[in-house]
């Protein structure tokens, strides 16, 4: 049986679920979030973490990249088969491919190693901020649905329905841009812009992380037998959401 162990709550912060084969490094990482307020779980390899997301509800995973059996890319891509709980990738490798296959596979964020405890509680914290502010209900765009080209997106709900009624499903970071593409309709956005609309990692601009979360979110729009090309590229200048968007207020709940 594994050994699971989870730290007292300090704070109604949320539940942090941290798999990572090296014991000194899920002890770190647990007392220090545990400082700040948030519940922590540790989890040594895949298995453990499986069993974990089965037995409690998880905020967030911090998902080390190098993991015994099955890696952290594939273990990040079987949550997202079922799962939008938000992910932040830990890597000690910081070749850019090793990052995009993360954002690839699903991942909101990435911290590599050795990193800052400080800055992967500033993560950690922006993640979940994204995440339960598109969660949220009253007042603001969240409550509100919008329509495009035979798709609908609730905000509130953080839901993105095709024109054939199939629910796609949006990680933390694609609904941000969805969003950001969707209150800029029609208008040029640079890669810049998007990063800042969508409040990604503070990248550098030639990063391609937004690229990669951009081609992500293309191919579940295109995927559909309706589908066209919604994000056009336009060179040298960054990218257009082409459809005319239609806000619907006061949809029932």
């Amino acid at each position: 049986m594994t050994n699971i162990q989870t730290t007292p709550l300090a704070d109604d912060h949320g539940h942090v679920l941290v798999v990572d084969d090296d014991p000194q490094i899920r002890l770190l990482v647990a007392r220090f979030l545990q400082r700040h307020g948030y519940k922590v779980t540790g989890a040594p390899d895949g298995r453990a973490m499986l069993e974990v997301l089965r037995q409690a509800d998880i905020d967030l995973i911090i998902l080390d990249l190098m993991l015994p059996g099955r890696s952290g890319f594939d273990l990040c891509g079987d949550v997202r088969a079922t799962s939008q709980v938000p992910i932040v990738m830990l890597t000690a490798r910081s070749e850019e491919s090793d990052r995009i296959i993360g954002l690839e596979a699903g991942a909101d964020d990435y911290v590599t190693k050795p990193f800052s405890p400080r800055e992967l509680l500033a993560r950690v914290r922006a993640v979940l901020r994204r995440s339960r502010s598109m969660r949220r209900t009253g007042d603001g765009r969240a409550s509100e649905c919008v329509v495009f080209d035979g798709w609908r997106m609730d905000l509130r709900r953080r839901e993105l329905t095709s024109p054939s009624g199939t629910l796609v499903d949006l990680s933390t970071g694609e609904f941000d841009l969805m969003v950001a593409f969707i209150e800029h309709a029609n208008r040029v956005l640079s890669r810049e812009a998007l990063m800042q609309f969508a409040k990604t990692r503070n990248s550098d601009p030639f990063d391609r992380a937004i690229d990669v979360q951009i081609s992500r979110l293309r191919r579940k729009l295109e995927a559909d037998v309706n589908g066209g090309q919604l994000i056009k590229t336009i060179r040298g200048a960054g990218y257009m959401f082409t459809p005319a968007v239609q806000v619907l207020e006061g949809q029932p709940a």
